[in-house]
């Protein structure tokens, strides 16, 4: 089920909005087609969502799904 948030803050793009709400590295361009699909128009805000946006997210996908999609850590150390 999709969630729907509320933007509430000054210069938050589409990309950091699905960050927050995803807390995962690789979680926000994998949703970001779907997200723009779910919200018709919303590209055509422009880079920068105004401010009390509403903007519907999808889910994130399972933990198994997700485990593939993040790239292994790399330490310099090594």
């Amino acid at each position: 089920m999709a969630t729907t948030v509320k933007v509430s803050g000054v210069g938050i793009t589409l990309e950091l909005l699905l960050w927050r709400h995803g807390k995962r590295r690789g979680a926000t361009s994998a949703r970001l087609s779907e997200t723009l699909a779910l919200n018709p128009g919303l590209a055509a805000l422009g880079p920068f969502l105004t401010l009390g946006t509403l903007v519907t997210i999808p889910d994130l996908p399972p933990v198994t799904e997700r485990a593939r999609t993040t790239a292994p850590a790399v330490s310099l150390f090594d």
